[in-house]
């Protein structure tokens, strides 16, 4: 019976870090885009 929750408890924890992992990604993800998106308009303003 202890064996059986133990697992459970480790397949629970993966699950919490991956959804973690995928959590602190897409923040870093918005960011770059943003960053990009604010260089082109930059660019372009100096360009006219």
């Amino acid at each position: 019976m202890t064996n059986e929750k133990e697992t459970e408890e480790t397949r629970q924890e993966r699950r919490e870090k991956k959804l973690r992992k995928k959590r602190e990604k897409m923040p870093q993800h918005g960011k770059n885009i943003g960053q990009i998106y604010k260089d082109a308009v930059l660019k372009k303003a100096k360009g006219k």
